[in-house]
């Protein structure tokens, strides 16, 4: 989306207009649950030709049986949708020792990782979420610093999510995917409707800095077609340049990654949750600003790339043959992206593996060579 229809859309468009998975209609939200799509032989072959498929110390279901979980409350003592899961002693000595293996493996085994001496302080569990996640929470005896990663049923557009984040923006992603289990380590940030809700008092610098972070956020998701990035789906971080201050917006779930079917649900401008940023962009950058930080984002990504082309190349191949979700939403999906460029390039694609393939042809159009995917 240009500076110029940024703008003016949000201009002409009340937020109670815009989706809300909270109170609209079924077809106009993205699905809160959906149905995981298993790992294909070639997307197999791909991730285990890039380390990503190794032998795990412990399967997602060694942590099924537990024998009780206790409901979790939060800091406010409101009740989350975790629970701790609880585990025979001897069960869970065996078990926290396979942990302690499986998190070295995410960390790349590096020295430091591998002298220190872990403890498992806590397993949490959550049935809510699309891949029915575990939480680790492990400790450093020695300094008493604490990591968290999740262990978690392996869905097909989850980890093509992932590796399009290690691949197409600045955030390499350390994750594991074994037969049914996928392993994730912790992305550090504040949740993107926290953070605003602890830093009321910004200064004028710091929203014009956040602005411009959440329009490379945004120009980024829709590049790749990563869905549902709601402030609660994403996290902030900041980083000090020259005394002043960046922001770093970050994916944090990956579920939605080319799954709906309406190309609104790929644009987080247009989600009523993430309404005060928005008012952000629109109080602190003119158009010009916009479209000049979206060209850098679209150059950046484009960089990228030529440094991954091979890797790239490979990932889309496997990710054409997938499916990764229903032919209906495919069919509105290239239709809809068709009248966006004024193309019929979309035409031709029948997964949506296919039409993100076209969707960074189309986004990076005087980046890239036309052939550069071919």
């Amino acid at each position: 989306m240009c500076a110029v229809q940024f703008t003016e859309y949000l201009c002409k468009m009340q937020f109670t207009e815009i989706i809300h998975a909270n109170n609209s209609g079924p077809s106009a939200r993205p699905m809160m649950q959906k149905d995981a799509f298993s790992i294909s032989d070639p997307f197999r072959t791909y991730l285990q030709l890039y380390g990503r498929d190794v032998a795990l110390p412990i399967l997602y279901s060694d942590l099924t049986n537990y024998s009780y979980a206790d409901a979790l409350k939060d800091k406010k003592g409101k009740w989350t949708h975790w629970e701790n899961a609880v585990y025979e002693t001897d069960q869970l000595k065996v078990i926290s020792a396979w942990l302690i293996k499986t998190y070295q493996l995410i960390k790349n085994k590096t020295a430091a990782v591998l002298q220190a001496d872990y403890q498992v302080e806590r397993i949490d569990f959550c049935e809510y979420g699309n891949s029915i996640p575990f939480r680790i929470k492990i400790v450093d005896s020695a300094n008493g610093q604490f990591d968290f990663f999740y262990i978690k049923l392996a869905d097909a557009s989850r980890v093509y999510g992932l590796e399009l984040e290690h691949l197409l923006t600045e955030h390499p992603i350390n994750f594991l995917c074994h037969q049914n289990t996928l392993v994730e380590e912790h992305i550090e940030g504040i949740p993107g409707d926290n953070f605003l809700q602890k830093n009321k008092a910004l200064t004028k610098a710091d929203e014009k800095a956040i602005a411009k972070a959440f329009i490379r956020f945004s120009a980024s998701c829709f590049l790749r077609l990563l869905g549902d990035m709601r402030c609660y789906n994403f996290v902030m971080n900041s980083v000090s340049e020259n005394e002043l201050t960046r922001y770093v917006i970050r994916a944090i779930d990956f579920d939605q990654q080319c799954y709906e079917g309406r190309r609104s649900f790929y644009f987080p401008q247009l989600y009523k949750e993430n309404a005060a940023y928005v008012t952000m962009v629109l109080k602190n950058l003119d158009n010009a600003e916009i479209e000049q930080i979206q060209k850098a984002e679209l150059a950046a990504t484009a960089s990228r790339i030529e440094n991954c082309r091979k890797q790239l190349i490979k990932l889309l191949n496997s990710m054409v043959q997938d499916e990764l979700s229903e032919n209906y939403k495919i069919g509105l999906l290239r239709s809809e992206l068709n009248e966006y460029f004024t193309t019929l390039q979309f035409s031709s694609c029948n997964t949506m593996g296919a039409i993100v393939k076209e969707q960074l042809k189309q986004g990076l159009l005087g980046h890239l060579k036309s052939s550069f995917f071919e």
